[in-house]
């Protein structure tokens, strides 16, 4: 199984994919854990895609964020499913406040070493505005045009609960136990 999660900032996408990561016991990759270094200084760009394409080798994964510039043609041209979070900003920003509470002045795990958790003014906005510019939008609406055999698009809890739901039983494990 191969899942590329994509969608805003704030949605959701860290936590869905650390749960499918449990449940499918298959690698996962976190592209903010990689494009940053300590104190949220950016990483070689040529760093980042080794590790990008490390990943993209392995048989099963679950790649979890946007940047467009970490080989993401190839993420979604080679994920079996994509998973498209498409919740409202206000929603993504209680979202984002919630985990600011939950891990203030510490890392949290889907996270490069050393960047503690902020929800600054520069990020406020990019939740509310700058992170869903017309491009942005546009190049969501691109990749459901050309994948729209393997997406799925959550707008809401309850697509996010629903998709929960239909994920295969392994073993005679109720999927939603094992998340």
């Amino acid at each position: 199984m191969k899942i590329a999660i994509i969608g805003y900032s704030g949605s959701g996408k860290s936590t869905l994919a650390r749960k499918l990561g449990n449940y499918y016991n298959c690698n996962v990759l976190h592209l903010d854990s990689i494009h940053f270094a300590p104190n949220w200084e950016e990483r070689k760009y040529d760093d980042m895609i080794d590790d990008v394409s490390s990943m993209l080798e392995k048989r099963t994964w679950i790649i979890e964020g946007n940047y467009k510039k970490l080989l993401y043609q190839e993420r979604l041209a080679d994920a079996d499913e994509i998973i498209f979070f498409d919740f409202n900003r206000f929603n993504c920003l209680w979202r984002a406040f919630k985990r600011y509470c939950k891990f203030r002045g510490k890392t949290r795990p889907d996270m490069a070493n050393g960047c503690p958790e902020k929800l600054d003014f520069e990020f406020i906005s990019w939740i509310l505005k700058d992170g869903r510019s017309d491009k942005q939008k546009s190049n969501y609406k691109q990749v459901i045009e050309n994948y729209p055999q393997k997406i799925k698009i959550l707008k809401h809890q309850r697509d996010l609960d629903q998709y929960l739901k239909e994920l295969p039983v392994a073993s005679n494990t109720d999927p939603l136990k094992s998340l």
